[in-house]
C-alpha cells in the first residue's frame, strides 16, 4: 500500500530520513535517477530523442539537473531551459554543464522565443519547475515560462510527451488547487509517496499516469509508518482475493443474503445480485418484495429466494418473521439497494439492524436475556445501501444501535442526510468526512465518488486510485455494494472487502468504458457483466 502525504508529511518525512542517514543529496540523487528510469522504460532508446527539461530554482530543478544527466549519458539530446540561475557551487549543476548539454536562462530571453523554439523542436518535455513546496498564488517567471508553454502546445501538431517530476508546477499537492497555467502531464513521477491533490480535483486531471518511484526512504521511518492513508496497489489487491481452490464447492465461496428491490426499483436487487456472482459468490439467495420476483427471475436464473411479504409491492414490517429463521444460514448480508423508503419499510429496518445479538458493545438497551433471545437471528457482516442508509438518517442514534461489521456505502447526498452536512460540505473534505464518521458510526464507510474513499473505525483510510465517468450510471453502487457483499461472503474482512469491491468496481467502469467506446453508453449491467475481467486484470 502506497503512502498519501500532506506537505508537512513530506517536509517531516525527509527530514526524519535525512536524520537515519539518508543525506538530501542522496534523496535528490535517488529521486533524478528514478525519474530518468521511468522516462527510459517508456522509451527504451533514446538516442535521437530530444529532451527538454524545465528547471525551476529549488529542490526540484535539483531532481531535473540530475534527471538530464542520466538522460544524457543514456544517449539523448538534452536541453535545459532555467527560470532562474544556479549557483556556481550547485554540484549537479556543475556535472550536467560537463556533459555539455545545451543550456537556456529566462533571465537571457526576455521575450520567450528561445523557449518556444526549443518547446517545438522537444519530442519529451520534462517538468523540474516547481515541487511540493508551492502553494498558490503561481506568479514571476515561472507563471510567465508555463503559459508560454501553454500556448506553444496548444499550437504544435503533435505535443511533445509531458513528464512532471513529482508534481506538475503549479499544482497545490494538499488541495488539488492548480493554476491557470498549470500544463497537463502524461506522467507524473512522485517521489515516495503519492500526494493528495493527486486525489483532489481539478489536481487530479493533470497528473496523467502516476508512477511512484521510491528515493531510499526506508519503510520502518517513524514518519512515515504514522501515515495511515494509502493508495492499493494491484499486488495489494490480488493478495487479499480469496482463493479458488481445485476441490471448491458453492458452500466455499459463501452464501449471500441480499434484501433488496421494491415495485418501483426491482433492478437495484438484480444488479446487487449479478454483482455478486460476477465477483465470485458461491450462493445469492434473493429477499425481495414477493410480487417483483417475476420481473427478476428471468435475470436471476443462478439466484435462490426468500419471498418477504408486502403491500403494493414494498417491504412489510412483518418481513423479519420471514427472515428471523434465515439469517444465520448466511455468511455477509446486504441491505438497502431499491428498497424504498416507506414506513413499514422502516420499521422493518429497524427490527432487522437493531433486535439483534451483535450490536456494538456501548448500548444498553439490548440485555442479556433479549440478545440470548435473538442470537440465532444476529445478522452477518453486512453492507447498508442506498434506500436503507436514507432510512437510517430519519432515526435517532441508529449508529449506536446498527450491528457490529457493518460496511456503509453512502454517495455524497446520502451522506450528507447521515451527517446533516451539505453535499459541498462533504465533497471538500471528502477523506476527513468519511474517516470523521467512520471512527464516530464504528463501521467501514466507503463514500463513494470519483476517488472513493474507504474508511476504517481505527483510523486506516484507503484511496481508490480511479475515477471514471462510466461509474455515474444509476444502478452502479448496486453492483458495488453486492461485489463488496459478495467478497465479504467468500471470507474477507470488511474493511478489505470494501477496498477489493471499490477497486474491482472502478475497474470494471474503466473496461467498459474501453469496450463501449465511450462512457455515455456504459450502463450498470456492462459494469457488472465485466467484473470477471477486472479480476483476471489483477491476476
Amino acid at each position: 500500500m502506497r503512502k498519501i502525504a500532506t506537505r508537512n508529511e513530506i517536509i517531516g518525512l525527509e527530514n526524519a530520513a535525512n536524520k537515519d542517514g539518508l543525506s538530501f543529496d542522496q534523496m535528490m540523487e535517488n529521486a533524478g535517477r528514478s525519474t530518468a528510469e521511468e522516462i527510459i522504460s517508456i522509451f527504451q532508446d533514446l538516442h535521437g530523442y530530444r529532451i527538454l527539461i524545465l528547471i525551476g530554482g529549488g529542490n526540484n530543478g535539483g531532481d531535473g539537473l540530475v534527471a538530464g544527466r542520466y538522460l544524457k549519458n543514456d544517449g539523448a539530446d538534452v536541453i535545459l531551459y532555467l527560470s532562474h540561475a544556479r549557483k556556481s557551487t550547485d554540484q549537479n549543476y556543475k556535472k550536467i554543464i560537463d556533459l555539455n548539454c545545451t543550456i537556456n536562462e529566462a533571465s537571457n530571453d526576455s521575450d520567450f522565443s528561445s523557449l518556444r523554439e526549443e518547446i517545438g523542436k522537444a519530442d519529451i518535455l520534462v517538468d523540474a519547475l516547481l515541487g511540493t513546496g508551492f502553494s498558490l498564488p503561481l506568479k514571476g517567471t515561472v507563471e510567465k515560462m508555463l503559459k508560454v508553454v501553454q500556448d506553444e502546445l496548444v499550437s504544435l501538431p503533435e505535443k511533445p510527451f509531458i513528464v512532471a517530476v513529482d508534481c506538475p508546477s503549479g499544482l497545490d499537492i494538499d488541495t488539488g488547487e492548480v493554476a491557470d497555467a498549470v500544463v497537463n502531464a502524461d506522467i507524473t513521477v512522485s517521489f515516495a509517496v503519492a500526494k493528495h491533490g493527486f486525489f483532489k480535483l481539478p489536481g487530479a486531471a493533470m497528473i496523467g499516469q502516476l508512477k511512484i518511484v521510491d528515493i531510499g526512504i526506508q519503510p520502518d521511518v517513524e514518519e512515515l509508518s504514522k501515515i495511515d492513508i494509502g493508495i492499493p496497489e494491484v499486488e495489494d489487491i490480488r493478495g487479499w482475493m480469496p482463493s479458488r481452490p481445485l476441490d471448491a464447492h458453492k458452500g466455499t465461496f459463501g452464501k449471500l443474503l441480499v434484501i433488496a428491490g421494491s415495485v418501483n426499483f426491482p433492478g437495484a436487487a438484480a444488479l446487487t445480485a449479478i454483482g455478486a456472482y460476477r465477483s465470485g459468490a458461491g450462493l445469492v439467495t434473493m429477499a425481495v418484495p414477493g410480487n417483483i420476483q417475476h420481473l427478476i427471475a428471468p435475470q436471476l436464473p443462478e439466484a435462490t429466494w426468500l419471498l418477504l411479504p408486502h403491500e403494493m409491492g414494498v417491504i412489510q414490517e412483518n418481513s423479519m418473521d420471514v427472515l428471523s429463521e434465515q439469517i444465520s444460514l448466511y455468511q455477509a448480508c446486504v441491505i438497502g439497494p431499491g428498497i424504498g423508503k416507506e414506513t413499514s419499510t422502516r420499521i422493518f429496518l429497524e427490527r432487522l439492524l437493531f433486535e439483534s445479538g451483535n450490536q456494538k458493545s456501548k448500548i444498553g438497551f439490548v440485555h442479556d436475556g433479549m440478545a440470548e433471545k435473538l442470537s440465532g437471528r444476529a445478522l452477518p457482516p453486512s453492507v447498508i445501501d442506498a434506500d436503507a442508509l436514507n432510512l437510517l438518517a430519519e432515526l435517532e442514534n441508529w449508529e449506536d444501535q446498527i450491528p457490529q461489521d457493518c460496511v456503509l456505502t453512502p454517495h455524497p447526498g446520502e451522506m450528507a442526510r447521515l451527517t446533516k452536512l451539505s453535499i459541498e460540505d462533504i465533497q471538500q473534505n471528502r477523506i476527513g468526512a468519511a474517516r470523521e464518521f467512520s471512527r464516530k458510526w464504528r463501521s467501514v464507510v466507503v463514500l463513494k465518488g470519483a476517488f472513493t474513499v474507504v474508511a476504517h473505525p481505527e483510523g486506516n483510510t484507503v484511496i481508490i486510485p480511479l475515477a471514471t465517468p462510466a461509474l455515474a450510471r444509476a444502478g452502479s453502487g448496486d453492483v458495488l455494494a453486492g461485489t463488496i457483499g459478495s467478497l465479504m461472503a467468500q471470507g474477507m474482512e470488511p474493511f478489505q472487502a470494501a477496498v477489493n469491491g471499490a477497486y474491482l468496481h472502478g475497474i470494471a467502469g474503466k473496461i467498459a468504458y474501453e469496450v463501449i467506446g465511450n462512457a455515455a453508453g456504459v450502463i450498470a449491467s456492462d459494469i457488472a457483466d465485466l467484473l470477471p475481467a477486472a479480476i483476471n486484470e489483477i491476476g
